[in-house]
């Protein structure tokens, strides 16, 4: 069930004012309404009286009376330019295959609402407001997985949006269900909208689709650098791993990158008050720790440093507003190359590199949880009976068929351009491409986590049991969470792929991280 916006729900007001990454997710994930400012509405009808101008003109202009792309050269006649903005939107509207996510379309359609609203793009304010009820009733324009190469904007993504705004081609209703557009519109009491000079265009030419999903990529992986943190701290503890080299003089004074000394801190905080911690050189000595435990922090702080440059370029890209040609507030109209979606484009492939890396090193902890050789102490696999039982062996196999994945998806695919419209948009970003995989990179590093969290819960549930010793405050929230939350612990074999999902499911919903802050305070 998609239902449309409730007439109490959060309201997003869209004025000249930058929108947040908080206002793409509630129009997204939220359901919140969304409102045209009297600022944007004022500044819209100020524009579209230039372009009307410009139209009258008897010379060529770029995007008001002439073709696109590589037919730029032709000018359009006052009396074609309508069927030139409606075949070009259908035309466009030429993506394949499955549709994707409500909250991708609704990212998309909000945005490319922003930059309309900022005045550059000349459309009138019908059009905007148009675009404003379609959403807060609840209605989804059905956009295919494929056609965007991430330059003149995501152009095929877009264009079955714009379709939506003529009464043509498919969408979602509030009831979740597949139907004509027209009937949609029409049920809502939503007039279509002839689209005059420029107009298709204007809402066809944006980087939206690669932006929005770039924003609730940044917000999942928020969530999962501190899970991560959270899944590292018990496995330190589950091998009775040494805190030392959390402390913070040894992060920030002398190797000054930010994220390091965040993850140090929160693992830290996880484990004050351990019982375990720090009897690596008891019965079985150590002189360090393997990687995959003392060099958490330097990896998962990479990644959140990677992750604080990606927001940077977001923000900046919230700011924009994305159109060809551009009006500028001096009246001019102006062809640029805006478009190109390399700056997203990159932190999203750069992303999926941090997501793939997070989830290599999360993976190796799992391992030596699970082999009694280098767990010291632990039972083969966590198993009750080991022999007999198999505990998580096959768990960990699932978790390194993620992790493979998860490689595979890092590899960019900004490197890649394939020239289109006869060589005249010889040069393309593949940012659509670029956000697609990441999305899945996100998924996929949020079950690797949960095996993870599986295996260490089961662990640190051994320890407690077998040792005087205490469980750290925080662990124990974090093993209480998941057992809470249906996922099992130790025990004889039993049909696992249950737990795994409780697990995931508390990993996705944030539920995990709030449950250990409850203890330890807030975490970064």
């Amino acid at each position: 069930m998609h239902s449309a916006p409730a007439a109490d729900a959060p309201v997003v007001q869209v004025g000249k004012a930058d929108v947040t990454a908080e206002d793409v997710l509630a129009i997204a994930r939220g359901n919140a309404r969304i409102e045209l400012g009297p600022d944007a509405l004022a500044e819209m009808a100020a524009s579209r009286a230039r372009i009307d101008a410009l139209a009258a003109e008897p010379r060529p202009v770029y995007g008001v009376s002439t073709g696109f792309g590589a037919l730029a050269v032709r000018h359009i006649s006052p009396e074609l330019r309508a069927q030139l903005q409606r075949s070009l939107v259908r035309s466009h509207a030429a993506g394949m295959g499955p549709a994707v996510e409500r909250e991708v379309t609704r990212a998309l359609m909000f945005l490319r609402l922003k930059t309309l609203a900022s005045g550059r793009t000349g459309v009138r304010p019908l059009v905007a407001e148009t675009m404003a009820a379609i959403l807060n009733a609840g209605i989804t324009p059905v956009v295919r997985e494929y056609g965007s190469l991430g330059c003149s904007g995501d152009l095929a993504p877009l264009s079955h949006c714009a379709l939506v705004l003529m009464g043509e081609g498919l969408a979602y209703g509030p009831d979740g269900a597949e139907h004509e557009a027209g009937e949609l519109l029409a049920a809502a009491g939503i007039t279509p909208v002839e689209l005059l000079e420029k107009e298709g265009l204007a809402l066809i030419n944006g980087t939206d689709g690669m932006l929005g999903m770039l924003v609730m990529a940044i917000a999942d992986l928020s969530r999962l650098f501190t899970t991560a943190d959270i899944t590292a701290a018990m496995s330190l503890e589950a091998l009775l791993g040494t805190e030392k080299v959390l402390a913070p003089e040894l992060h920030a004074p002398i190797r000054p990158h930010p994220g390091q000394a965040l993850s140090a801190a929160n693992m830290l905080a996880v484990l004050k008050g351990s019982g375990l911690t720090g009897h690596h050189q008891d019965d079985a000595p150590r002189v360090q720790d393997a990687y995959s435990i003392r060099c958490a922090p330097q990896v998962a702080g990479a990644g959140r440093d990677t992750l604080a440059h990606a927001r940077t370029v977001a923000e900046r890209e919230l700011a924009a507003s994305v159109d060809n040609p551009v009006v500028l507030p001096d009246g001019r109209v102006e062809s640029n190359g805006n478009f190109h979606g390399a700056p997203v484009a990159y932190v999203l492939d750069f992303l999926a590199i941090a997501a793939a890396d997070l989830g290599s090193i999360a993976e190796r902890r799992t391992d030596r949880l699970l082999d009694k050789s280098r767990s010291h102490g632990l039972p083969a696999f966590l198993a009750d009976d080991p022999g007999v039982d198999s505990g998580l062996m096959i768990a960990q196999y699932t978790q390194a068929a993620l992790v493979s994945e998860n490689k595979r998806l890092a590899v960019p695919a900004s490197v890649d351009s394939i020239p289109s419209s006869a060589m005249q948009e010889d040069h393309v970003s593949m940012g659509w491409s670029a956000a697609r995989k990441l999305r899945q990179a996100v998924d996929n590093l949020g079950r690797i986590l949960a095996v993870e969290l599986t295996a260490a819960a089961r662990a640190l549930e051994i320890r407690a049991t077998d040792s005087a010793a205490a469980l750290a405050p925080g662990t124990a929230a974090a093993l209480a969470a998941a057992r809470a939350a249906g996922v099992g612990g130790a025990g004889r074999d039993r049909f696992l792929a249950p737990d795994l999902d409780a697990a995931e499911a508390l990993v996705a919903s944030g539920a995990l991280v709030t449950a250990v802050e409850a203890v330890t305070g807030p975490l970064a």
